[in-house]
């Protein structure tokens, strides 16, 4: 390739990156659709990515006919890229390139199965458990242990044999979301497998079930075990709810690693004990970051109004972290003398302060606020978004938030609950507008709320969230 065709393939290449990175570039999916057919593969593959990238649902059909490319990367990409759609109706070619003779492409197609979340997939993602390659089957176990069907219980416990530790990892964290009785008996074993990512997911797993019977032997690994293990089996200690721990949290809330304290304090939030607020109350001003908003979330189930000036001192805090736990537990704990202060939160450059004010306020009942979240609903869309890097903790740790791709459903929901038994037409209005820059498809999904947020009904859509708030209203209040 001369130095000419070497420029041509490199402007290509950055014009489909920069579409990849604002989707609302004129004619993006058509010069994205253009390249997918290109002669050189690593357009092709580039233009599947994107298509992947702006989640354009017309991208549909020509990545499940990229899945027959010549050129494996780009068949692996589609997949990919399908994934990110999560589309029903793609399942069925994903399911025939699980049959694909290159791994990579098995393994994605996988995963994007795992994403459009069918249990019809698992019979066909069950005879890749036995693939040769274990990038294949952590991938198809983790799809199948994503079903919670008794019918992938068999696959689950089989592949507990699996010599590769990642398979049995999503092995047992598949079983935790399945209610066979017999469960808890085959986890507790692998709170002492040799490889900790398992240890781990036996902790995760045990604390889910709330299995009393496996509490000596997490008290055990809490005393002998690896700081990186210890957070799992901290948080599995609070989530079965055992009050009797409470002495050994309280001593693991003093640890040297933060994130180990971190936990400590989540899982005393857990219980619930007498012995949390005190704990909680002197990690407000921790060194760490990480604690200081632990223990502002934690102050959300065990605080009072007594806390009301220790929260807003952490509505000061340089780390939007500790300012969105603070906001979690004003909301939660109903302290209404702090809504004007939750007010100005709504204009914090990071989104997941933001989107906590929001839910806070909503939770207050704050009619103060009525006219910001209409506007900030108007500016807002559905588009879920990619997540972010908040900050960098030690040895690189990363923490990501999708607070942006939630904002807009917990704006609705914040006005729903301002709104409700007035009708205020002003927020209906704002309501119904938003609700017609949606998609119909789009209204069908699940709804994006703060993690935090305990209240929501199991399936709830951003159409019954919507219906929620317009029940109420009938043509004159709309204006129509």
């Amino acid at each position: 390739m001369g130095a000419g065709e070497r420029a041509g393939l490199e402007a290509r290449l950055a014009q489909l990156k920069a579409i990849s990175e604002n989707p609302a570039t004129p004619s993006a999916f058509d010069t994205t659709a253009l390249a997918l057919g290109d002669s050189d593969a690593r357009i092709r593959r580039a233009a599947a990515w994107t298509l992947g990238a702006i989640r354009d649902v017309r991208g549909r059909a020509l990545l499940e006919a990229a899945l027959r490319d010549p050129d494996a990367p780009v068949r692996g990409t589609a997949a990919e890229s399908l994934g990110a759609l999560a589309l029903p109706r793609s399942r069925e070619p994903l399911e025939a390139a699980l049959r694909d003779s290159e791994p990579r492409v098995r393994t994605q197609a996988c995963w994007a199965l795992w994403a459009i979340h069918d249990p019809a997939s698992r019979a066909a993602l069950v005879p890749l458990l036995d693939d040769a390659n274990p990038s294949v089957r952590w991938s198809a176990v983790s799809a199948i242990g994503r079903f919670p069907t008794e019918a992938a219980f068999p696959a689950l416990a089989e592949a507990l044999r699996d010599a590769h530790d990642r398979v049995r990892r999503e092995a047992i964290l598949g079983l935790g979301r399945l209610v066979d009785p017999s469960i808890p008996t085959l986890v507790r074993p692998f709170l002492s497998d040799p490889a900790r990512r398992v240890r781990v997911a036996a902790a995760v797993t045990l604390g889910r079930r709330k299995d009393r019977d496996s509490v000596p032997a997490l008290l055990d690994r809490l005393q002998r075990d690896e700081s990186w293990v210890l957070p799992g089996v901290l948080v599995a200690l609070g989530r079965i709810g055992d009050p009797s721990v409470a002495p050994q949290l309280v001593g693991a809330a003093t640890r040297a690693e933060a994130w180990v304290r971190v936990c400590a304090i989540h899982a005393l939030g857990l219980l619930a004990v007498p012995e949390a607020l005190p704990v909680a109350r002197e990690a407000l001003t921790d060194p760490a970051w990480a604690v200081r908003g632990a223990a502002a979330d934690c102050l959300a189930r065990v605080g009072g109004a007594d806390d009301l000036n220790r929260l807003l001192e952490r509505l000061e805090d340089e780390h939007p972290w500790p300012r969105r736990g603070a906001l979690h537990a004003i909301g939660q704990l109903g302290l209404t003398a702090a809504a004007p202060r939750v007010r100005e939160e709504l204009k914090h450059p990071v989104p997941e302060v933001r989107l906590a004010a929001v839910w806070a306020l909503g939770c207050l009942r704050d009619d103060g606020a009525k006219e910001a979240l209409v506007q900030m609903l108007r500016s807002l869309g559905p588009t879920p978004g990619d997540a972010h890097t908040i900050t960098e903790g030690d040895g690189g740790v990363k923490l990501l938030s999708d607070a942006e791709g939630r904002l807009f459903d917990a704006t609705v929901q914040a006005l729903s609950r301002l709104s409700q038994g007035e009708g205020d037409p002003v927020v209906l209005r704002a309501v119904a507008d938003a609700r017609a820059r949606v998609r119909d498809d789009e209204l069908d999904r699940p709804v994006r709320l703060p993690t935090f947020e305990e209240t929501r009904p199991a399936g709830l859509t951003l159409r019954q969230l919507f219906d929620g708030v317009l029940a109420a209203a009938d043509d004159d209040e709309l204006g129509c």
